[in-house]
């Protein structure tokens, strides 16, 4: 038999952090007024991080009277204490930080290589801060296609800005973007913006990005349209002309000319006089992904679209969210009751995954109960906000009792199903009336997030 003491070690070794008189490293963090000087314990720094590893067996480490100094001007003291609590302690408690200081600690942790505090940090940013992410998607977006490592971020901005792309085209830093994100931008399926405004746009930030080029058009030479062209040459297949109107061609697009290869030129003119599609190696973009929601991006919208076998024309109206409204049941129904289709979302705190249901008859209550019929409801899940693979689907089986009207449940998919109640919690359970695909997540979870939408205006 093994007896184990790792909670007595770890707390042992967390009272080093602020107890310890046997440090031997000073690390000044910060700059200017805002500097302090932190303890620490080399062999400690050097177990838990690889940098600091590195750092003190290169011998590039400054030492005075037995003690190993380090500077660290690029990182906040707020930062660096929480760095600090996650090595000796193995904790951080993000409660109140600020979304700039846990951004912050992202960029610190992956410069420190402290995987596992990243990998978490960055599944927080997205899960709980998706709001801060999109107000501060200017500052966010960059940084996180510097960072290797943050590919769920730079994937969860960019779905963010395909959804609500024109204040993010608009700005003053867009002309600055890294290439790899003006690629990542024009090829993804979701953009939703008309794609004569998506080649302005890129015209726009090409001629920024060409060295001597100017903005007046008239004082180009030949040679200032030759490298233009190299400048747009592996984003211009990205392009999806046929969604261009034959006049906007001709006014915004043939002016260009000289920057397109002759034959592709061609194709294209093929194309505008006598509708041939030779030359678009591209679909359209799916303009009914788009979607005004903090819980689901585009890549799951696209699936319940297929799921709903939704009409064009027919737009994701937001009736209620739990975090600007309340999260409320009499709230919810006050806004929602008798609003037909209804899409519901909800996002729960003690699991990654995302609920939700679809009711072509919208959503009921009343003080007794009733059953209400359908064939085309339906509950489901994904595995979590990035997913679009492992989602579950269970539709209606008994049509008669589809759902279920009764005062004491915000929303109530066939009589138990999946259903929030008027303490905030949201219930799976197996149920007769559905399918049984979500069996396997049958509990009950505490709602973090619940949204409504109506299929149409």
């Amino acid at each position: 038999m093994t007896l184990k003491f790792h909670c007595g070690l770890l707390k042992d070794i967390s009272l080093m952090l602020n107890d310890g008189d046997d440090h031997n490293v000073i690390i000044q963090v910060g700059e200017n007024q805002n500097t302090i000087e932190f303890r620490a314990h080399s062999n400690i720094l050097k177990a838990r991080s690889p940098y600091f590893k590195r750092v003190f067996t290169s011998g590039l480490v400054t030492r005075s009277n037995n003690m190993f100094e380090i500077k660290k001007t690029n990182i906040n003291p707020t930062v660096f204490e929480m760095i600090l609590k996650y090595i000796y302690a193995g904790e951080v408690d993000l409660t109140d930080k600020l979304g700039s200081d846990i951004f912050e600690l992202l960029i610190a942790s992956d410069e420190l290589i402290l995987e596992e505090l990243f990998n978490d940090v960055q599944n927080y940013l997205i899960e709980e801060l998706s709001v801060w992410i999109q107000k501060n998607i200017n500052e966010v977006l960059p940084t996180a296609f510097k960072l290797t490592s943050c590919k769920r971020l730079q994937d969860h901005c960019i779905g963010l800005i395909c959804a609500l792309p024109l204040p993010f085209f608009s700005s003053d830093s867009f002309t600055s973007l890294d290439e790899k994100i003006i690629y990542c931008l024009l090829k993804c399926d979701y953009l939703q913006m008309d794609e004569i405004l998506v080649w302005e746009f890129l015209i726009k930030w090409a001629i920024e990005q060409t060295p001597g080029l100017g903005s007046s058009r008239e004082k180009w030479t030949e040679k200032s349209y030759k490298d233009l062209k190299v400048t747009l040459n592996k984003f211009i297949p990205l392009i999806r002309f046929r969604d261009i109107s034959s006049n906007d061609f001709y006014l915004k697009v043939h002016p260009y000319e000289a920057i397109f290869p002759p034959e592709n030129y061609e194709s294209l003119l093929g194309f505008y006089l006598n509708h041939s599609l030779s030359a678009m190696t591209l679909p359209s973009r799916d303009k009914m992904c788009q979607i005004d929601s903090l819980i689901i991006g585009p890549n799951h919208v696209a699936v319940i679209n297929n799921w709903i076998k939704r009409e064009k024309g027919l737009p994701y109206t937001l009736l209620y969210r739990g975090s600007r409204d309340g999260i409320k049941s009499d709230v919810l129904k006050n806004r929602c009751y008798r609003q037909s289709p209804c899409l519901v979302l909800v996002k729960v705190r003690s699991s990654p995954r995302i609920f939700g249901g679809y009711s072509p008859i919208g959503i009921y209550f009343c003080t007794g109960g009733q059953w209400h019929r359908t064939s085309g409801s339906f509950i489901f899940s994904f595995e979590d906000s990035e997913d679009d693979q492992n989602m579950k689907v269970s539709r209606v089986t008994n049509n008669n009792r589809a759902l279920y009207e009764f005062y004491d449940c915000a929303f109530n998919f066939g009589g138990g199903a999946l259903f929030m109640d008027n303490d905030k919690n949201l219930h799976v359970n197996y149920n007769l009336n559905y399918q049984c695909n979500l069996d396997e997540f049958a509990s009950s979870y505490v709602i973090k997030e619940v949204e409504v939408f109506k299929l149409g205006g």
